[in-house]
């Protein structure tokens, strides 16, 4: 007996070793999946500007400044493809309004990467296929104007206390220390560069500069949202999205939703995971998702895991919420994250 359950056992983990969504199916099979919730950075785009001399400005008009490029499209596709495969066991083939709900921020970049992500996922079946020569079906994209969005678009600038934070964030040591290594022209280039993955750059700008402008976003970043009282900052920028997510683990008894979608941008991705201090210090690339997914043990109990998907080519890496197990208790996650949790956003900006 004991060596047919060694066999057995051997050949489970050569399968999930070679599998993994094998492993996520016995994941399952010892428990109840009950919710998801995702946040991901929106695909390549074209840049917002460019700097004055650039040659290839004409190429943005044409097409259009920070839209979603082809090969965003892609990225965002193989995502949605992912998510399709991930959750196959859970989700309905066909797209039901009432298992999905999706937000984004109000651009064309992050709205068009919602919609990408969403035809990989629900790619019309059965029913719901109106052209057979289309295999696309519209789905919503929620948003509201950036002018009025303290929920998604961070770091929200609209927040006076924050503002001050970021103030003497910049004027600690450790911060200037840092960014003297950077040079004013790199972080003009930087500023307008935004995004020119698949453009040429100049002969200046060839020679190890987009590492140091990698690293100096990566910099900013970590001043926007740490260094200096993270955990105040960490509750003014993105308390609200906390609040949202525990909340809907919390009471999704009382919701059909069975995941929730949010298209963003890296800084977002980054606060997340600063505040949660599980960020590695690099720029989230594009189409990275952070996901939460919420059990229920043989026992009762809820769990809450935490994966971050950063590379299509290799499964997601799981993360640990520190002082907790990877699949933390609910009740235990919840406490953990208390410091950032925050009701009373627009009081706690005030001076």
């Amino acid at each position: 007996m004991y060596h047919l359950f060694a066999g057995s056992l051997k050949l489970i983990l050569n399968i999930t070793h070679t599998c993994p969504h094998v492993l996520q199916f016995l994941i399952l099979f010892l428990s109840q999946f009950h919710l998801f919730y995702q946040v991901f950075r929106h695909g390549d785009h074209t840049p917002q500007e460019f700097f004055p001399t650039d040659k290839h400005k004409e190429i943005a008009r044409q097409q259009g400044y920070s839209q979603l490029t082809k090969l965003g499209i892609q990225q965002q596709y193989e995502l949605g493809q992912y998510m399709r495969r991930r959750y196959s066991h859970f989700l309905s083939v066909v797209y039901k309004q009432c298992e999905i709900y999706v937000q984004s921020t109000d651009y064309d970049h992050t709205l068009m990467s919602a919609q990408a992500s969403l035809a990989g996922l629900y790619p019309p079946t059965q029913g719901q296929i109106w052209n057979h020569r289309i295999l696309w079906q519209p789905i919503p994209v929620h948003t509201v104007p950036l002018a009025h969005d303290n929920l998604l678009y961070l770091p929200f600038s609209h927040c006076p206390k924050y503002k001050k934070l970021l103030r003497e964030t910049f004027a600690t040591r450790d911060f200037q220390r840092q960014f003297k290594h950077y040079k004013v022209k790199y972080f003009q280039f930087w500023k307008s560069r935004n995004d020119t993955n698949n453009y040429t750059l100049p002969v200046w700008a060839s020679h190890g500069v987009r590492t140091k402008l990698i690293k100096l976003s990566e910099l900013l970043l970590q001043a926007e949202f740490g260094f200096h009282k993270q955990i105040q900052k960490s509750r003014l920028q993105g308390g609200k999205k906390y609040c949202e997510i525990i909340g809907s683990c919390n009471h999704f008894p009382q919701t059909f939703n069975k995941g929730f979608l949010c298209s963003q941008h890296a800084a977002t991705i980054a606060a997340l995971q600063m505040a949660l201090n599980v960020f590695n210090g690099k720029l989230p690339p594009h189409s990275a998702c952070h996901f939460f997914e919420l059990y229920q043990e043989k026992n009762g109990q809820y769990t809450i895991e935490m994966y971050y998907r950063n590379d299509s080519l290799r499964e997601p890496q799981p993360l640990t919420l520190p002082g907790c197990k990877f699949r933390c208790p609910l009740e235990r996650f919840t406490h953990l994250v208390s410091p950032i949790l925050v009701h009373y956003w627009t009081r706690e900006c005030r001076m």
